[in-house]
């Protein structure tokens, strides 16, 4: 089954392969198959071709894939012209969201602990 380009899985439960979809998630996914009148635990390989056509129009009626992608770009964007606090924040690859980087973030800041202390106490027993 495809929805807007993406291949749904066939063996996943309908509930889950939905968020394949970039845009999809899981409440939004119980709430399409809640209208289309399926359970979420039925299979994608399952369905009838009518099911899939009704899931298929509730899904695109959302926006999802392409145009969310380029909706979402578009706000960073603004918010680095404007040079907002955040779009900054977007520029160095630094959380976005107010969440602590001195012990948290590694990976996003290399995954290297660098703090004073260390180094003094290398230059002391030497």
């Amino acid at each position: 089954m495809r929805i807007a380009g993406v291949t749904v899985p066939d063996n996943k439960h309908l509930s889950i392969a939905l968020t394949a979809v970039f845009g999809i998630g899981r409440v939004r996914a119980g709430d399409v198959l809640a209208k289309a009148g399926v359970s979420g635990t039925t299979r994608a390989k399952d369905l009838s071709a009518e099911k899939e056509k009704t899931i298929r129009s509730l899904v695109e009626s959302y926006t999802i894939e392409g145009d969310l992608r380029r909706e979402v770009g578009g706000n960073v964007k603004r918010l680095k012209d404007i040079k907002a606090y955040r779009g900054l924040r977007h520029m160095k690859g630094l959380p976005t969201r107010g969440q602590r980087t001195k012990t948290n973030s590694r990976t996003v800041r290399g995954n290297v602990r660098k703090t004073m202390g260390s180094g003094r106490r290398k230059l002391e027993k030497t």
